[in-house]
């Protein structure tokens, strides 16, 4: 493959952009190279501007469902812009997003539409503290829940405790008050609830999707459930990756447990930016103009993010069969990806949840992010490096999860696979 319209093109960027991108994943830091330089996409495909073609298991970090360019989504984005792009008023379409997202998720009464699955999380903690009059929240070690000063923390030096900034330009006085556990260990949960008597909630991403895809056993979230109950905490899930992905009601198709409130990114956007976070009605109206937890947007309920929204849950509702031909074929990759690992003498652990997928190159389970720590992240490079040549084009970054679409084929998938056999082989 050539690219050197993309290397011209990153190196033009970086003059004008921090680091040539506008999210630092996409610098390529974690596998080498340079990243290719997309000029559209179209169903299951990706063009760079050097003509590549490449199979994308991205799907823009996993909101497009019904793949790039969808026709009847895009007619739905036409047909808003057409009225105006934004008002900073509201419309109808708001209300019928919102109907359709709680028809899903039933413990949900009300919702809020924001720009992204950042502001999002950022606003449904701050609802939290402002329900339930406490300062502390808990997250876990691996689970990303975006880019907010509260939630860029890095582990002290016990195993759950209060953390410090995991970044300059976040005080310590503000993630003091985030403590971190361990994913799938209730018993750091229950170190955290002795260390603070002041938690008003616990956030996790039920299926993580950010250190690798790392489901949260189910016996794990139970236990968690009557910890938040039994401590008046409130349960986040973070949905904002595996909402409208995992199933057609995200997380809650593979788990009993009901969380208090839950938070959506772009997925409910098809791809467009915005974000969503909603609760029971007692929760919400805490929210102001009701009550007097404070958040506002002016690109909130944005009308051409409503109506993609709106024309992809539609087709989602409509067709029973989705999901299920979505998991068919990401176990298909998973599958074929073990069988590739194992002709090349290669460990690998594959998990699947709907329409997501996750690899690790490990001769061991992965549970939590220390586990996914250990796995070879050199190695992992390489093969990203050898794929991309193939024209596969995954995620770039070992703990990312894998989208497939519904314009992803069989024959894509073979062809992924025995591109996987191959690169596999050669790095061997």
């Amino acid at each position: 493959m050539k690219h050197e319209k993309s290397v011209a093109a990153f190196k033009e960027a970086f003059e004008v952009i921090p680091g040539g991108v506008d999210s630092p994943v996409r610098a390529f830091k974690a596998v080498g190279g340079y990243p290719p330089f997309i000029s559209h996409g179209k169903g299951g495909y990706i063009y760079d501007i050097d003509g590549n073609e490449y199979i994308d298991f991205v799907q823009s970090w996993g909101p497009l469902i019904f793949g790039h360019a969808d026709s009847d989504i895009e007619n739905a984005v036409i047909d808003a812009v057409k009225k105006g792009l934004s008002f900073g008023a509201p419309t109808l379409l708001e209300t019928e997003l919102a109907k359709e997202v709680i028809a899903i998720y039933p413990f949900m009464d009300k919702l809020r539409f924001v720009s992204s699955g950042t502001e999002a999380v950022m606003s449904a903690i701050r609802l939290a503290r402002g329900f339930t009059k406490k300062d502390d929240i808990v997250k876990f070690k691996g689970c990303y829940h975006g880019h907010s000063d509260s939630l860029l923390v890095q582990a002290g030096s016990g195993a759950a405790t209060f953390g410090t900034p995991s970044s300059p330009g976040v005080p310590a006085d503000l993630v003091k008050h985030t403590l971190l556990a361990e994913y799938n260990n209730i018993e750091n949960i229950r170190e955290c609830f002795k260390d603070s008597k002041n938690i008003a909630c616990v956030i996790i991403e039920p299926i993580a999707g950010n250190m690798g895809l790392v489901p949260a056993s189910e016996e794990f979230l139970k236990e968690l459930r009557e910890l938040c109950d039994k401590n008046g905490a409130l349960l986040i899930f973070d949905e904002v990756m595996s909402g409208f992905r995992a199933s057609l009601n995200g997380a809650m198709g593979h788990t009993s447990v009901v969380p208090d409130m839950a938070t959506f990114g772009k997925v409910i956007g098809a791809g467009m930016p915005v974000g969503a976070f909603g609760a029971r009605a007692e929760i919400m109206a805490h929210l102001s103009p009701e009550g007097p937890v404070y958040q506002a947007g002016t690109l909130s309920g944005n009308p051409v993010a409503m109506a993609a929204g709106i024309a992809s849950i539609k087709k989602l509702k409509a067709d029973k069969n989705i999901y299920k031909d979505l998991e068919a074929k990401a176990l298909r990759l998973a599958n074929g990806l073990k069988l590739a690992a194992k002709e090349a003498g290669v460990d690998i652990q594959t998990t699947v949840r709907g329409s997501m997928f996750g690899f690790f190159f490990s001769e061991t389970p992965v549970n939590n992010f220390a586990d996914a720590a250990k796995c070879d992240g050199e190695f992992f490079a390489k093969f990203h490096q050898g794929m991309l040549e193939e024209g596969v084009y995954l995620a770039c970054s070992l703990f990312e999860a894998g989208f497939i679409s519904t314009k992803t084929t069989n024959e894509m998938i073979d062809k992924s696979v025995a591109a996987a056999e191959r690169v596999l082989k050669k790095i061997k």
